[in-house]
């Protein structure tokens, strides 16, 4: 039987998904931003409106599907993916997950868990939205969210791992991680190890947050995807240049990891809560954070250092198609 992925609008063939972006957020939003709703209403069409914005940029670079991994307490709209996807064509793979515990929303789940097992209550969540759906919604998650902290996998976040490594040995559900300004890959991955996870469907995301080979190698030898998934956001929340993680790109697909390598933006395309007003020098620093950027800006510099077109299918559909089954 062929691997299929639920996208939401259904399940996919794993062959099927093409040009593949695997970790991009059409909507997000900080937890907190709903007690701020006097100044920061919810505008369903102003979403739906960038959001088809975006689709039709990235079909028109050849993406055929999106993974939006949007923790479920980050304004994760499962609804408005689906409008998009049906008003575009894009194929777009949501997310069931939590966010790391400083940015997160701790305070639910810790005061569960002073009257009962909480960990078994992640897992039964992970395992209805990715087998039943989505609240009411139908909408099955096609990926499993984690994150860890700059400098540790707090015992919080620990829970969220080895509950996701319980929903994948169930299920096969890929998993998709965030890492914290180049830290903890190689821990994510032996955590996730240790909980039964399968390298071959979890990609430890954001690694382009660290220049060092070393720990990227660390990585790879546990036999996981890597994400260089932040390309555009330079010299924020500790990210390097963009030249510094196209070099570090070229020189692990030298060394041979081409095929465990995966590209994306991690873009924000319609931000919860009240708009943003950002100075000057921080727009500066954006100006490249758009969904686009790769295609734009990134492959040529890496097609100039001899990386063939082969190689860039490699990156962007062979590797989307492995890591979910095909």
């Amino acid at each position: 039987m062929a691997a299929t992925v639920n996208t939401v609008r259904g399940p996919v063939a794993a062959a099927q998904l093409g040009r593949t972006l695997m970790h991009e957020h059409f909507i997000f939003g900080y937890p907190g931003f709903q007690g701020d709703t006097t100044f920061g209403p919810f505008d369903h069409d102003a979403a739906l409106q960038t959001g088809i914005s975006v689709a039709e940029r990235l079909l028109a670079k050849g993406v055929k599907t999106v993974i939006d991994p949007t923790p479920n307490e980050c304004g994760r709209s499962p609804e408005v993916l689906q409008e998009i996807s049906e008003r575009t064509g894009l194929q777009i793979v949501c997310a069931t997950g939590y966010y790391y515990e400083e940015e997160s929303a701790p305070a639910y789940f810790k005061f569960r868990s002073a009257f009962g097992n909480v960990e078994n209550e992640i897992f039964d969540m992970f395992m209805k939205e990715v087998t039943q759906g989505i609240g009411d919604t139908g909408i099955k998650a096609g990926v499993i969210k984690l994150a860890s902290s700059r400098d540790e996998i707090t015992n919080y976040e620990k829970m969220f791992f080895r509950a996701a490594a319980r929903t994948q040995k169930e299920t096969g559900v890929v998993i998709v991680t965030h890492t914290q300004e180049g830290k903890m890959g190689p821990e994510q991955a032996q955590l996730l190890l240790e909980s039964g996870a399968d390298p071959k469907r979890t990609m430890i995301g954001h690694m382009c947050g660290n220049t060092d080979i070393s720990y990227h190698i660390k990585t790879l030898t546990q036999g996981f995807y890597l994400g260089f998934d932040r390309f555009g956001l330079e010299g924020l929340v500790g990210t390097p240049t963009d030249a510094e993680r196209e070099a570090v790109v070229i020189g692990l697909i030298g060394l041979g990891y081409g095929n465990r390598i995966m590209l994306s933006h991690d873009t924000v395309n319609f931000w919860l809560g009240r708009p943003l007003v950002l100075p000057e020098p921080v727009q500066q620093l954006l100006v490249k954070w758009h969904p686009t950027h790769i295609f734009d800006d990134v492959l040529p510099v890496l097609k100039k250092a001899g990386i063939t077109d082969e190689q860039i299918d490699t990156l962007f559909v062979d590797n989307a198609q492995r890591i979910f089954g095909a």
